[in-house]
């Protein structure tokens, strides 16, 4: 099991010209850097992630692994031969600086936090490569929100990323991405614990909000298919139906670790995504792509479809093929075709 770290990195300067005091980063490592330093692989995490990639629970750490069998001693990413280090991302509530993080003043953050984008996530990234003493990444891998950074990190940093691995995500946050957060963001805004994002210390928090949220959110990351096979319009004996039961639990679930504030902040953050912002346009930002891009997409996802990553690959033809991971589980299929996945990892890498 890794032990969480953290990284003081000062002070950062946002996309929108506002300069965030004193920040840290939560990372996690495994294996060591070797003598030439060039087998450094950063995993970036998803918006409810943070940089527990696997292991048990433990002190600090109330969840188990995120991604657990993907690193390890004779794993897709194994440690004897990688350097592998995963960030908390900035907003994040699990160690690195975001919304429930003290401010100069000592109060948390609350309303006051800025608004983020995914590059200013790149940009903490950044910095913590630098605390770390690494100059070039060989991979950086990332799915969902993570993929939005492991796209965003070549483009950012050209002479830093060997390869980006880019699953289950997109170039630019969707119309349809959007609109579906929309009412995630106005269940935890609209609910009177929020307090104007002011909770903290209050002995309140808008976990009812947030709950919500997590039901919306949940139904998409998973497929029609498999919530029809595996729910169907069984009943719960109490007027009831087991999909709700099962939409309870996740909400439940997230709702007792994770900070709706820190919610609300990175799915702003990840709406605001779109690597052709002043870059021309999408295709002409990867038109000047350095790095090798690796693109896979889930083929039941609805969430992110197929289609908008295949919009990468028809922008830099040069990459490659379009890698479809099958599975019925859609958006999620990235983390439970742990095989499928895992071995397109190992591949790139070792390629």
């Amino acid at each position: 099991m890794a032990d969480r770290l953290f990284a003081p990195i000062g002070d950062l300067t946002l996309e929108s010209g506002a300069r965030l005091p004193a920040v840290q980063v939560a990372y996690e490592t495994w294996g060591r850097l070797n003598a030439a330093r060039d087998n450094a692989v950063l995993i970036c995490h998803a918006l409810t992630g943070d940089a527990h990639v696997v292991g048990p629970t433990g002190p600090g750490q109330p969840t188990p692994g995120w991604w657990d069998g993907l690193i390890g001693t004779g794993r897709y990413v194994d440690p004897a031969d990688w350097f592998v280090v995963a960030a908390n991302v900035l907003g994040g509530c699990q160690g690195t600086t975001g919304p429930s993080s003290p401010a100069p003043d000592g109060k948390a953050w609350g309303s006051r936090f800025p608004a983020i984008t995914i590059r200013d996530q790149v940009a903490a990234e950044a910095a913590l490569t630098d605390h770390l003493g690494i100059d070039r990444w060989a991979a950086v891998i990332g799915g969902s929100m993570g993929g939005m950074r492991a796209i965003e990190w070549p483009l950012l940093h050209p002479d830093r990323v060997g390869t980006a691995i880019v699953l289950a995500s997109t170039g630019y946050a969707s119309a349809e991405q959007i609109a579906w957060c929309s009412p995630q963001l106005a269940a935890i805004e609209q609910d009177p614990a929020w307090q104007g994002g002011d909770y903290y210390g209050t002995g309140t928090a808008p976990v009812g909000g947030l709950g919500i949220a997590r039901r919306i959110a949940h139904v998409t990351y998973r497929s029609e298919y498999e919530l029809a096979t595996r729910f169907g319009r069984t009943p719960q004996g109490d007027g009831r139906f087991a999909v709700e039961s099962y939409l309870d639990h996740h909400a439940g679930k997230l709702s007792a670790r994770f900070d709706p504030g820190s919610y609300v902040v990175l799915t702003r953050a990840m709406n605001s995504h779109d690597i052709g912002r002043d870059r021309g346009g999408l295709a002409t930002a990867l038109q000047g792509l350095r790095s090798r891009l690796v693109v896979a997409a889930v083929d039941s996802d609805r969430l992110y479809p197929s289609r908008l990553s295949s919009e990468l690959i028809d922008a830099r033809p040069d990459t490659g093929p379009l890698h479809l991971i099958k599975s019925p589980y859609g958006h999620d299929g990235f983390l439970i075709e742990l095989d499928q996945v895992g071995a397109l990892v190992a591949e790139t890498l070792n390629s």
